[in-house]
């Protein structure tokens, strides 16, 4: 299956973002506005939790480099939530200059 792909350039400025890294990832950095859900999670909070991932809204999943949000953005489309993968993920986004904050005392930064 081919999983739908973004640039960091098509990302909508209000786009709902499922950041789906480790919790160590997250607090290290990561896009203010994201919602956090680990990828082995994801399943258990679209089925317990279904307010967390708007199924009335295309969801831009993302990860580290885009491996593990691909795999979710996938996992999403065939249980049918609109979701597209950022490519590049959270490395492209600290490289291209953006926003992030961190959870702990340090700079944000991608781990």
């Amino acid at each position: 299956m081919s999983v739908p792909t973004i640039t960091l350039a098509e990302l909508p400025a209000d786009a709902f973002v499922l950041d789906v890294r480790e919790p160590h990832e997250w607090q290290a950095g990561h896009i203010e506005t994201a919602v956090h859900v680990p990828m082995n999670s994801v399943p258990a909070t679209v089925a317990h939790e279904p307010d967390t991932i708007p199924p009335d809204r295309r969801v831009h999943v993302v990860c580290a480099m885009g491996g593990r949000s691909g795999q979710v953005t996938a996992w999403l489309i065939g249980n049918g939530i609109d979701a597209v993968n950022v490519a590049g993920g959270m490395h492209a986004w600290a490289d291209a200059g953006r926003p992030m904050v961190a959870e702990d005392q340090r700079p944000p930064r991608v781990v």
